[in-house]
């Protein structure tokens, strides 16, 4: 299949004109599968509790996530996307997966950073798999690329593509995904965002594109620029995630021996 991701500068708290802007790019895409930022519609920079309880929605009868579903539908792609949860009184960094039938399930982030801490709730479902039609879909949101246990729960789980929305502001992500690719011999689709947001006085945040797709080789297939808004996709073959042999004698799953793992539970 046809995998892709959207790097962009989304306008705060402009959920409409980013919407219009993801729907646009796509419009004349040829992607199977596409990765959005981390709060791709919203913006970043929160600095209020007001304002998140302004812009999240709920899941899925929210307004990003019935567009999502209806971009879906019209062109018959998979996507995954990130947006602020409202669920009752609480409220997550989540991300939805849509499908040519609508909506499909929702992640919230496990590891929140910085100041998300002052804003949502720790993620409570657990690292999720969703088998497609065009293979087993993992999702996990940023700052979660840097606990190792992310990535791998997704890969015990099943998963051969993970989707990785992201608002990258540290510059070691790019480097390392192909790391994590390769000990779990996935995909990977980190699509992260560009642009500067200086919503909080003293406090910039200059994001570093480089979304990129890597393959369980480890082999970065595209990676974007630092600064550049743009829609880049790669074959990929998701079937191929389930071999996790390294050569005649290692399978790197089977090789494990989760008996002296037993500080990591």
């Amino acid at each position: 299949m046809k995998a892709g991701f959207y790097q962009f500068n989304p306008g705060f708290g402009k959920k409409e004109d980013n919407i219009r802007k993801v729907v646009s790019a796509v419009k004349n895409a040829e992607v199977d599968f596409l990765v959005l930022p981390e709060f791709f519609a919203t913006g970043y920079q929160f600095i209020s509790p007001d304002e998140v309880a302004e812009l999240a929605e709920p899941v899925p009868d929210g307004y990003t996530t019935e567009a999502l579903s209806e971009l879906s539908s019209e062109r018959k792609i998979f996507i995954a996307a990130g947006l602020p949860e409202r669920h009752g009184d609480k409220f997550y960094n989540s991300a939805v997966l849509t499908g040519p039938q609508g909506f499909i399930g929702v992640y919230r982030k496990t590891h929140l950073f910085f100041e998300e801490n002052l804003y949502f709730t720790p993620g409570d479902t657990g690292f999720k798999v969703w088998n497609t039609e065009i293979g087993r879909i993992g999702i996990m949101i940023c700052f979660d690329w840097f606990f190792p246990e992310a990535m791998r729960s997704l890969a015990l789980s099943g998963a051969e593509v993970v989707a990785h929305p992201s608002n990258l502001i540290l510059p070691h992500c790019p480097d390392s995904m192909p790391v994590r690719s390769l000990e779990n011999r996935v995909y990977a689709i980190t699509a992260n965002r560009t642009g500067i947001e200086n919503r909080k006085a003293g406090q910039s945040l200059r994001f570093i594109g480089k979304s990129e797709i890597v393959s369980p080789k480890g082999e970065i297939l595209v990676r974007a620029p630092e600064d550049e808004e743009v829609l880049m996709a790669a074959e990929i073959d998701p079937g191929t995630a389930k071999d996790k042999k390294l050569n005649p004698f290692n399978d790197l799953f089977k090789d494990r021996r989760p008996e002296y793992y037993k500080p990591l539970s």
